[in-house]
């Protein structure tokens, strides 16, 4: 019996801060999550009779850093998660840019504090999105896997899980409840975080 091949993409932002609202102090265990989350994406394929054996081909996780203040995340990503068995890290630095602030009640506009006069400054997250779109849809074409479990509640993702859905793969999305409604819909199956989360706990 062939194996199903499941490749697991990780929106690092999207996961960390809902865990962090839904799980409060408890901190997730990062060893944990692949072989729960590969358990709850068979179960849910069990549950219509497809009961082929599943087999995790690769876990990747996609994040943004500011370059300045986030070097212990960037250390941790690259020392400690890329290390694991089947992780694979992606980091986007987030760059910081001009910001405008615009006053609703007088019509103002301020670049600057008006105490210190030091500019206001943005650092917006890019490309963490496309790169797991990019990814999922080469994989894809290249048949590097059979399911694709989406974790995020994003639904930006929508036109490109359609697209893979399309070629006649899976994806099925893991989000906490209650949340990412449109994704949950347009993916072939999904889970709920929350029933699982308790075991990824350290």
């Amino acid at each position: 019996m062939t194996a199903r091949r499941i490749r697991i993409f990780i929106d690092f932002w999207n996961f960390q801060l809902s865990w962090n609202s839904n799980m409060g102090p408890k901190q997730c265990d990062w060893r944990a999550l692949p072989p729960t989350v590969v358990g709850s994406a068979a179960s849910v394929l069990t549950a219509v009779g497809l009961t082929d054996p599943v087999d995790l081909e690769e876990t990747l996780l996609y994040a943004s850093v500011d370059p300045v203040s986030d070097a212990r995340l960037r250390n941790w990503l690259t020392g400690t998660i890329e290390r694991l068995p089947s992780w694979r890290v992606s980091i986007r630095e987030r760059r910081s840019q001009p910001r405008h602030v615009h006053c609703r009640n007088c019509g103002a506009v301020t670049t600057a504090c008006p105490t210190c006069d030091q500019p206001y400054r943005a650092r917006l997250e890019k490309g963490v999105d496309a790169a797991i779109v990019t990814d999922m849809l080469s994989l894809a074409w290249q048949d590097a896997y059979d399911v694709a479990v989406l974790i995020t509640s994003d639904a930006d993702f929508v036109p490109a899980v359609e697209r893979i859905q399309e070629r006649g793969l899976k994806v099925i999305n893991a989000g906490w409840s209650g949340k990412g409604h449109q994704l949950k819909a347009a993916c072939w199956g999904s889970f709920d975080l929350d029933a699982v989360a308790g075991t990824m706990c350290r």
